[in-house]
């Protein structure tokens, strides 16, 4: 049997994971032949450009685990009709038997419509999800979500000390998430009875108002110096529009202006208060030192499992992850038809949000806390942090 293994979108942080569970279940298999990981996304196809698993030794085998980003590159290569029927072809002529495309909302759409093109050539397809946005349809989470969501609160975790250390202005931190606001929610897993956490976090399932945001942070302001803000680069006004216009779109690919610089202006010259903007970016997504445990054993199964759906002749389906009811978190990982993620992007239910729409509920902590696995520090501060009258 010869096997391909296609990365798509964005990479996270356990991609590489999912990416070794995979392999290493192809290889227990003795009817593996080649094990092929196509080099730089869908594209490779056409230039036969991969490596083969079933070549590589042991010891680089296990480095995909402590890798981050894709080891096998990505890219979001356009597809039309004419050209998945061009891709089953070539692929029948390669004499490729499954392929599972590891990837969010853009790659299992592909998944999905190269699944109907190769149908003729009996050739199986299979998806692994993957996305930190965490807005993939009817699955409780995706792997990458809770690395990305660690990363945040541990991020936001460490800002909030640095100011109450010295708080003098409002800080405004932007996340990564386009439409969904799952990552901006994780900073509230930052507070605690020794960190303040951020005081605002605002996502894109609430229309924005900057008059709203700015009364929030004069309110607070007149109690307390240092303020913390998070919010998601997707923010949208009552119109739907982005509060910054994107600097760049293609496809469902859209590059965002810099949300956090915006407001922080905004604050600057409507309030006269010192502010200022950080935005992490890639290093949300990237960064291996923050890994979820969770997150990092839930991709090592998902590839596994979507090994064991293709060996047992299944075809056009995605490996997800639901959670089980009970007091402990304990997951299962069901094979979804893949049509049905071909959904509208998942957000953040209505009970996740608080009625001002400018914070987190417990509802989310309690959801969130055991998939994402970070613990809050007793960072020790003998600084107060409330306004002298």
């Amino acid at each position: 049997m010869n096997y391909l293994i296609v990365h798509g979108g964005g990479p996270t942080a356990v991609i590489n994971a999912s990416l070794y569970g995979l392999v290493k279940r192809l290889k227990e298999e003795k009817s593996t032949e080649h094990i092929y990981g196509a080099i730089g996304g869908i594209e490779a196809i056409y230039f036969k450009n991969y490596v083969d698993f079933a070549k590589v030794n042991k010891f680089e085998l296990e480095s995909l685990l402590y890798t981050p980003a894709s080891a096998l590159g990505s890219s979001r290569y356009p597809l039309d009709d004419e050209e998945y029927a061009r891709l089953a072809k070539e692929l029948k002529e390669q004499g490729i038997d499954a392929v599972f495309l590891n990837g969010g909302n853009g790659t299992m759409n592909t998944c999905a419509k190269l699944s109907d093109a190769v149908k003729a050539y009996n050739i199986k397809v299979m998806g692994v999800p993957k996305t930190i946005d965490n807005d993939i349809a009817i699955i409780d989470h995706s792997p990458g979500y809770a690395s990305a969501a660690k990363f945040v609160a541990n991020t936001i975790s460490e800002i909030s000390v640095d100011i109450k250390s010295l708080p003098i202005h409002v800080c405004i931190v932007e996340t990564m998430g386009r439409n969904s606001g799952w990552l901006a929610a994780s900073a509230s897993l930052a507070k605690s009875e020794f960190i303040d956490g951020p005081d605002f976090i605002y996502t894109p399932e609430r229309d924005f108002d900057e008059d709203t945001f700015l009364n929030d942070v004069s309110n607070l302001w007149n109690k307390k110096k240092g303020i913390l803000v998070v919010v998601s680069e997707g923010l949208v006004n009552k119109n739907g529009d982005t509060i910054v216009p994107p600097i760049y779109k293609t496809g469902r690919s859209v590059y965002y202006g810099d949300v956090s610089s915006y407001l922080s202006e905004l604050v600057i010259k409507n309030l006269g208060i010192k502010a200022r903007n950080e935005k992490p970016g890639l290093l949300g997504r990237c960064s291996i030192s923050t890994r979820s445990r969770v997150d990092v054993e839930e991709a090592i199964i998902v590839g596994r499992k979507a090994a064991d759906a293709i060996i047992a002749n299944k075809s056009g389906y995605m490996v997800g992850i639901m959670r089980e009811d009970g007091e402990n978190y304990k997951a299962n990982f069901p094979l979804i038809p893949i049509e049905e993620i071909n959904a509208p992007e998942r957000k953040m239910p209505d009970e996740f949000i608080n009625e001002s729409a400018n914070g987190i509920t417990e509802d989310f902590i309690k959801w969130a806390k055991d998939i994402v696995d970070f613990h809050p520090y007793d960072y020790v501060s003998y600084n107060k942090n409330e306004r002298s009258l």
